[in-house]
């Protein structure tokens, strides 16, 4: 009997789930035939069962059907497993104990008969893992949070494709692709991919319109006996869908906005809340000057795309409560809000403003980007760490110098550079507090002030310390409707 280790193990589940039982591992491996309906329809070698079912994810839609014809078409539509037989055996009444000549001439052919999706509000509402076989290039620019880059083609290789696509047409440009995969290449690929389908067996596939190198994936993955499903439309379709969802949950979301000073905790609280979108965690950044974490920014696809996706989840997910969001400027860091989302926040989304002492605004600045900062600093830069964290709390100084004023811009750069000295020689972060202070007190507050008073026209629904908020916004969640 041949058959790769997806088939192996998936019929060892499908085996479980037909006869009702757990199979148990006999003296000797003996071959079995357990017959259903119709004609033949498995012929295997019993194992382990239950070890194999608590280490092999396989998602339960994938193993509805019961029993299957090996001379029946299966509709494309149905949800299941098909397994064939390359040689039919006589047609017998033999029961499910019955030994079978292991001489049999057979071949198990195992297969999802899950068809080609363009359902993308399930896949996105249901975090369905994604194979994407773009190039390298396509996948960094953007993607989706579930999405593996496991590429068909480096970057040239796309390049040269591309090029012939539009100079050709699809079906030149699909031929050009599979010569492009010499056997090496194409051994590496099959192997990476079904290691991938082997975690992910309800997952998809996609590239970026859904043709020539998703059908090229397929193509390489049926040779091996796997049948792997692709997203109808690609990247590109999956895109729209999200950038077009996204005003429409921009639109019918109640949202309440967290307000209050630079270094009050609105982050922190905002975690607290049950239902709600940490905007500063999906762009990387925490939205002020200083707000650049160790890790890159995420690109501002990726930041629209999986904003989208949190609102669609939470659109989907129920009772129309309130989401709660931090007010932010138009951008957070390099990232930039939608428009219409900007919008709504300057205009009229409702906020609750959290008022929090300087000294505790001081501790919760020093906490949050000193001391938590600097261990992944260390992580990512090793025996740098110091010298690069050092070159990027002067280098927010200098970006603020104009606003500071030369003389005070002078004081600070100066009292942060003792501070940093301090911290490298014994870790003491006690010298950040004073410059903290002042910069809080002269350069962020008179900002927050200007933009709450000029620039938003929401109401301001309530104002308290942290425990009174969050008390406030659990009794009045579901009042909130736009």
């Amino acid at each position: 009997i041949q058959f790769n280790s997806i088939q192996f193990n998936s019929i060892q589940l499908l085996i479980t789930r037909l006869t009702g039982h757990k199979m148990q591992h006999p003296p000797q491996r003996n071959m079995r035939r357990i017959v259903g309906t119709g004609t033949i329809c498995l012929v295997l070698l019993t194992l382990d069962v239950p070890r194999v079912c608590n280490s092999f994810p396989v998602s339960s839609s994938i193993l509805h059907t019961r029993s299957v014809s090996a001379r029946s078409s299966f509709p494309t539509e149905a949800p299941g497993v098909l397994i064939s037989s390359h040689q039919q055996p006589p047609n017998t009444n033999t029961n499910a104990n019955t030994n079978v000549n292991t001489n049999t001439n057979s071949k198990i052919c195992l297969f999802s008969v899950r068809p080609n999706s363009s359902d993308f509000l399930n896949i996105f509402t249901g975090d369905v893992p994604l194979l994407d076989v773009r190039a390298d290039v396509e996948f960094t620019k953007g993607a989706f949070p579930t999405s593996v880059n496991i590429p068909i083609l480096d970057d040239e290789q796309r390049r040269l494709v591309g090029t012939c696509y539009k100079e050709q047409g699809p079906e030149a440009a699909f031929d050009m692709g599979r010569d492009l995969m010499n056997p090496e290449i194409q051994a590496q690929r099959i192997h990476d991919w079904t290691n991938f389908i082997e975690a992910h067996p309800n997952g998809f596939l996609y590239c970026f319109r859904g043709g020539s190198r998703s059908n090229i994936a397929q193509q390489e993955l049926k040779k091996v006996g796997i049948d792997f499903p692709l997203v109808e439309g690609g990247y590109k379709a999956m895109r729209t869908f999200l950038i077009e969802d996204l005003e429409k949950s921009i639109k019918e979301l109640p949202m309440v906005m967290i307000g209050g000073r630079t270094g009050s905790g609105k982050t922190h609280l905002l975690k607290r809340l049950p239902r709600h979108v940490d905007l500063e965690g999906l762009a990387n950044h925490r939205g002020s000057t200083f707000g650049r974490l160790v890790d890159e920014e995420t690109t501002q696809i990726n930041f629209e795309n999986s904003l989208a996706i949190e609102f669609l989840q939470l659109r989907n997910a129920g009772p129309r409560d309130t989401v709660f969001i931090e007010e932010e400027g138009n951008r957070i860091g390099r990232r930039t809000l939608p428009v219409s989302m900007y919008h709504a926040m300057v205009e009229h989304l409702p906020t609750l403003i959290l008022d929090t002492p300087i000294e505790e605004r001081v501790r919760t600045c020093v906490q949050d980007y000193v001391t938590d900062l600097f261990p992944l600093f260390e992580s990512a830069y090793k025996e740098n760490a110091h010298e690069i964290f050092r070159k990027r709390h002067l280098d927010g100084i200098d970006r603020i110098k104009k606003r500071l004023g030369g003389k005070r811009h002078g004081l600070i750069h100066h009292q942060v550079s003792a501070a940093l000295d301090l911290f490298e020689s014994s870790g003491d972060t006690s010298g950040f507090y004073e410059p903290t202070e002042t910069v809080l007190r002269e350069y962020y507050d008179p900002m927050y002030d200007y933009q709450s008073n000029k620039q938003r026209k929401g109401p301001v629904l309530f104002q308290g310390d942290a425990e009174s908020l969050i008390d406030w916004a659990e009794k009045n969640a579901g009042k909130f409707l736009h």
